[in-house]
């Protein structure tokens, strides 16, 4: 990290080189942040020379975090920096789409280690630093569909169910140690993250009307910097469905979501 860039805060942002996290990375290099920011994608480089146009400094890190050595490659850029670290942005996660009976097991078993593990991973080394300066924002990523069972995505739901609940927990714990923890909980949004489910044949395909990426990482923002325990990322119709989340029956949500995310028959 260069001596010019020292004076600015600084912050962290995993699953940057694309999609929400890329958007989250922009508006902290708009408003002086330097970043590092983090992607498991041949992406990653041209996202982080993309957002020093801003004129911050930006620190990319080519990192797996569904295994252990990859969150510890993203600690080490952070202590690297020799600087306190202002704001986290725990945001990597994705889904797999499909009936359980037909995925692959291996590939679950990554999803839980990049979504709930490395979540805990890594926050555990961010809340020990943020706590040691006695300050700082943490913003972790969870979704709407933390609200309801997601049947043809089985594994999802609950992995963002416990990354919710972390988020509202760990919140209540950093309080006294002047430590923020926002939870940013986002419906459908126009990213790549349902093709890269696989779930480009269902509902949740190209056909669907979808809350914009900019948007969902503003309000994630926004609710960060105002220190709020949680927002939900999208229009006005995505937040109507939180609300109707709480009273629905879960079996109710389960039939409602599986008519939208089980595969159509190819043609």
């Amino acid at each position: 990290m260069t001596s010019t860039a020292s004076h600015r805060p600084l912050a962290l942002v995993t699953g940057a080189s694309a999609g929400i996290g890329y958007e989250l990375a922009k508006l902290f290099a708009i408003n002086g942040f330097d970043l590092i920011a983090t992607g498991r994608s041949e992406h990653t480089d041209q996202a982080a020379a993309d957002l020093a146009r801003h004129g911050v400094h930006v620190t990319p890190v080519r990192a797996d975090l569904s295994q252990s050595e990859g969150v510890e490659t993203v600690w080490r850029a952070v202590e690297e920096a020799g600087r306190p670290l202002d704001a986290a942005v725990l945001n990597a996660g994705r889904s797999i789409g499909g009936a359980f009976l037909d995925t692959d097991l291996d590939d679950e078993l990554s999803l839980i280690q990049l979504n709930v593990a490395s979540v805990v991973h890594l926050a555990k080394h961010v809340a020990r630093h943020m706590a040691g300066n006695g300050r700082g924002r943490i913003l972790i990523t969870s979704s709407l569909s933390a609200t309801l069972p997601t049947p043809y995505e089985t594994v999802y739901g609950p992995s963002r169910a416990f990354t919710r609940m972390f988020a509202l927990g760990l919140r209540e714990e950093l309080k006294e140690h002047g430590v923020s923890v926002t939870c940013l909980m986002p419906g459908a949004t126009d990213s790549n993250f349902h093709s890269r489910a696989g779930m480009h044949n269902t509902a949740f395909g190209p056909g669907m009307k979808k809350n914009s990426r900019k948007a969902v990482a503003r309000q994630g923002f926004l609710a960060l910097m105002k220190g709020r325990a949680e927002v939900v990322g999208g229009d006005a119709a995505t937040k109507r469905t939180a609300v109707e989340h709480r009273f629905l029956p879960e079996t109710y949500k389960a039939a409602r979501h599986a008519t939208k995310a089980k595969p159509r028959p190819e043609q």
